[in-house]
Formats: structure tokens, sequence, C-alpha cells
């Protein structure tokens, strides 16, 4: 991906109204089962993090979240690198009936924050970003532009997550950028993703 620290943006000030940082991801494990079937449940529970049984939905532990992606898909992020517990986790959830893929390489990402945060992502996303419609601890695949994306919104605040395949990182930082030309923006240093 292309080195997205070279660019700042706008100076910081107190009109900047968006904010981006990079994600530093330590692993992404793509989780496939039946969530119906309790001991699958459970063992991804215990292992990993709880299962976000609802639509667009996710769960959150220290440093490591879990997102809906279907009825019988999640993506578990987490910021630690999973070396050294992929083959364990893999094992257990294979013998619970369910299956786990390491996709680590495959995503880039970026915290977008700040005032105007949703209406920068609205300028190339279609899902409604106010808080009463995608509330704290929503996310939901979508397009970016011409991209795929997942948008995650983990907290409170008005602050997003957005994920998409490495090979359309250089664009997707280009069209962030551009989205947020107008409303003064600033680079800040890459961050792990559980602090995000």
């Amino acid at each position: 991906m292309a080195d997205v620290r070279a660019s700042t943006g706008v100076a910081t000030n107190a009109s900047t109204r968006v904010t981006f940082r990079e994600l530093r991801i330590g692993c992404a494990w793509n989780v496939r089962g039946n969530a119906d079937d309790q001991h699958f449940v459970s063992t991804v529970q215990r292992i990993l993090a709880p299962l976000p049984l609802h639509a667009m939905t996710s769960t959150r532990t220290s440093d490591a979240a879990m997102l809906w992606l279907g009825p019988r898909a999640w993506l578990y992020l987490a910021a630690v690198p999973g070396t050294g517990r992929f083959d364990d986790a893999r094992r257990a959830i294979n013998a619970a009936g369910g299956a786990l893929f390491d996709v680590s390489a495959s995503h880039v990402g970026w915290s977008i924050a700040g005032e105007h945060a949703g209406r920068v992502l609205n300028r190339e996303c279609p899902l409604d970003l106010r808080p009463g419609a995608f509330p704290a601890g929503h996310c939901a695949q979508t397009v970016l532009g011409h991209m795929h994306a997942l948008i995650h919104r983990p907290r409170e605040a008005v602050a997003f997550v957005v994920l998409v395949g490495r090979s359309f990182g250089a664009d997707a930082w280009h069209l962030l950028k551009t989205a947020a030309a107008t409303e003064g923006h600033v680079l800040e240093a890459p961050i792990d993703f559980g602090t995000a």
C-alpha cells in the first residue's frame, strides 16, 4: 500500500473536523459456522470473542472485535498478531463444526473521526451513518466509491473504522482524502485496531 503518512491534509487546528489514522491490524480472521449451534458459539467465545448474533452488529473485548458479516460469517479483528494462536484456534473451531481462515494480509483500514466524519464517508458511501441509524457497535458491508468496504462504528464517539481490500488501499486513501478536502482534515500517527 502507498505510504499515506506522506500526506497530512490540512494542518491541525481548531477548524479540523475530520481526523484520519491508519489502522495497524494485528490479525483478521474469518469465522464461519452455525449460530444456532451452541457448542460452536461457546467455542468461539471461549477462544476469540462473543459472536454478534444480530445483523450489522459487533462485540468487543479489550483489544479485539467480532464483526457480523452474515448469518454464518464473522470477522475477528485484533490489535495483537495471531501468530502462534491461529492453528490452535482453527483446530478447536473446526472440532466445533465451524471454520477459521486467516485473512490478515487481505485488509487495510483507517479510523475516521470527528464532527464531519460521517459526511465525508457519505460522499462515497450510501449508508445512513447518522447515530440514530448507525449506532455504536454497528458494522456493514457496503461500497466506498467503486470498492467493496466494511464500515464499523466502534464507540459512541463520532468515529468510524473503514476496511478495504489491500489491493484497493491506495485508491481508497485517495478517495477519502478527496472526500474530506472541504472539511478541514489531518492525518495523525497510525494506531492499533483495539484503540480505534
